[in-house]
């Protein structure tokens, strides 16, 4: 009796059960961000508007400036598996955003947007005739983020057979790459990788048993990432980027059934 009802049990599990995969194109909104850092080494100040030439600021002295970030586009494509109400898969994502401008520059706490940008540049001889806040108000420059998440669903009693909303969260690791090139000049150009979450709440509609379109949206956040200037970068230092953002993203998903029948639209597959 308990082996028969153990195969019973077995083959109900089964028969709700499928392997899918899924794709979705996304919006991608990522948060402006502050990029907060610190010399990394000796840095002597080029003739600015007021601060003058010579000032010989230490390694660990503060740096600061806020982005402003473009909205990109992102692409998420997952191996999953769903057993009833419950799916489990493992996800690669990409995001893209262009760095639209950069303001409140920042040395020793002293805002220097309206100094003459030769400020930056140790060995300059006479004033540049821009100031830095024109310099970097220029913007130019991307992040690019890869992503591998563990994510598990939840898909809720729906209605009329085909629509039912779902939940989601997600835990990972990003891959940070970050260019900061305002008017051309090079300043931020690494990578750094750390910690991802994500969390998940759209609606899927049932096409058929194997085929469903579903949209939604996602929050998702890594840890502080580590940039360091580029090797021709005007100042030495190191920043901690902040990498938030939302997503609105549209795919459609494609079920392997396992079990001896085919599931319903229903998400919870009765």
């Amino acid at each position: 009796m308990g082996l028969a009802l153990g195969a019973f049990a077995s083959s109900q599990v089964l028969a709700d059960s499928s392997l899918y995969v899924s794709g979705s194109a996304a919006y991608n909104d990522m948060d402006d961000t502050g990029s907060v850092g610190w010399l990394t080494d000796e840095f002597v100040t080029g003739p600015g508007t007021e601060v003058p030439a010579g000032v010989v600021l230490g390694p660990g002295t503060n740096l600061r400036w806020d982005t402003d970030v473009d909205s990109g586009w992102g692409v998420n494509l997952a191996l999953g598996w769903r057993a009833n109400s419950a799916r489990f898969e493992l996800e690669y994502a990409y995001t893209e955003n262009d760095v639209d401008s950069h303001s409140g520059v920042t040395i020793a706490g002293i805002a220097i947007d309206s100094e003459d940008a030769a400020i930056l540049i140790s060995d300059a001889e006479e004033n540049l005739g821009v100031t830095v806040g024109d310099l970097v108000a220029d913007g130019g420059g991307e992040f690019t983020t890869d992503y591998f998440f563990v994510n598990a669903y939840y898909d809720f009693d729906g209605w009329d057979d085909q629509w039912a909303p779902y939940v989601g969260v997600g835990l990972g690791w990003a891959w940070l790459d970050a260019d900061y090139s305002p008017s051309s000049i090079d300043i931020l150009d690494d990578d750094d990788d750390g910690y991802a979450w994500q969390a998940m709440l759209g609606l899927n509609y049932f096409c058929s048993d194997q085929l469903s379109i579903f949209g939604g949206v996602r929050w998702r956040e890594s840890d502080e990432m580590v940039i360091r200037t580029g090797s021709d970068s005007l100042v030495p230092a190191l920043f901690e980027v902040d990498n938030e953002n939302w997503q609105f993203e549209v795919g459609v998903r494609w079920h392997f059934h396992m079990g001896p029948k085919m599931a319903p639209y229903t998400p919870n597959y009765k």
